[in-house]
């Protein structure tokens, strides 16, 4: 009889890999090349041991064909879509934000309110950096609000991004004044646990999207939309198919801010460079 232990002695056979590669593609957009099929197996590992399953055949059976595995796909999307972020990644982009798009926006907006959406938020640490610095800009302007919505596909990191509860070295290189203002650190000396405080958290709305849904459901008049480090993993097609979406739901003359490493150069969109990699809609 087989025991839960002979997955571990077991390879995701190309076969397998490609039914997996298919699936994500397809629902995901996601590409998963072939140097990313040691990264699949070990990721799986763990489903294939919750669910006492021992070869990678059978959990993918569980999962495609057995009209069992429905909720399952979800974890799979989960274990599969890389998450990696940080406070104040690419900080020339929140500086930005600080010192030409708000000051623009307490000019031209009418409604004394930004609206902002972090598409791809991951375990919550950008959308959080967004409070803290809109936060710091109003705090001292009467009159006006903001709010932040934060959507990604994954419930894994959703789940993460509304606990808030991030290792200490997670801050470690912030500004003490950062620190002192935006975090709360555990009363447990040897907890080594921060956590934004509550009037941070509370300007955040999480909620799960899949940017390869044909429509969106949120709004349509966001100010600033932040996308970094997510088309990244789409080909080239889909990519401008995501960002023509996320275009139709900023305002005319609002922001678009990608990551470093994406770029939109060839693309057909309805904007216009304002600075590296930040867009302005036209």
């Amino acid at each position: 009889m087989s025991s839960n232990f002979d997955v571990f002695r077991q390879n995701l056979s190309s076969a397998e890999f490609e039914r997996i590669k298919d699936f994500i593609e397809n629902h995901c957009g996601i590409k998963l090349p072939p140097t990313k099929k040691q990264m699949v197996e070990g990721r799986l590992r763990k489903r294939l041991r919750k669910h006492s399953f021992t070869t990678y055949e059978e959990y993918l059976d569980y999962v495609f064909t057995s009209g069992e595995g429905e909720e399952e796909i979800v974890s799979l999307i989960d274990v599969l879509t890389t998450n990696k972020t940080d406070f104040y990644r690419e900080p020339g982009h929140f500086e930005y934000m600080r010192d030409r798009v708000l000051p623009y926006l307490l000019k031209d907006n009418d409604s004394a309110r930004v609206k902002v959406w972090s598409a791809g938020c991951s375990s919550g640490e950008e959308p959080y950096t967004l409070s803290m610095e809109l936060h710091g800009f109003f705090e001292n302007i009467k009159g006006w609000s903001f709010e932040i919505l934060a959507t990604d596909i994954s419930t894994e990191v959703l789940r993460k991004a509304c606990t808030a509860i991030y290792d200490e070295e997670k801050i470690s290189n912030l500004p003490f004044e950062i620190k002192k203002k935006f975090f709360l650190r555990s009363k447990d000396r040897n907890d080594c646990k921060v956590r934004p405080k509550p009037f941070v958290r509370k300007s955040v709305r999480f909620a799960r999207l899949n940017l390869m849904d044909e429509k969106f459901s949120h709004d349509k008049d966001y100010d600033i939309i932040f996308c970094r480090n997510v088309i990244i993993y789409f080909d080239r097609e889909t990519q401008e198919r995501i960002l023509r979406k996320l275009v139709s739901h900023l305002k005319p003359g609002r922001f678009l801010f990608l990551g470093h490493s994406e770029t939109i150069h060839g693309m057909n969109l309805d904007v216009e460079t304002v600075a590296p990699t930040v867009y302005r809609k036209l």
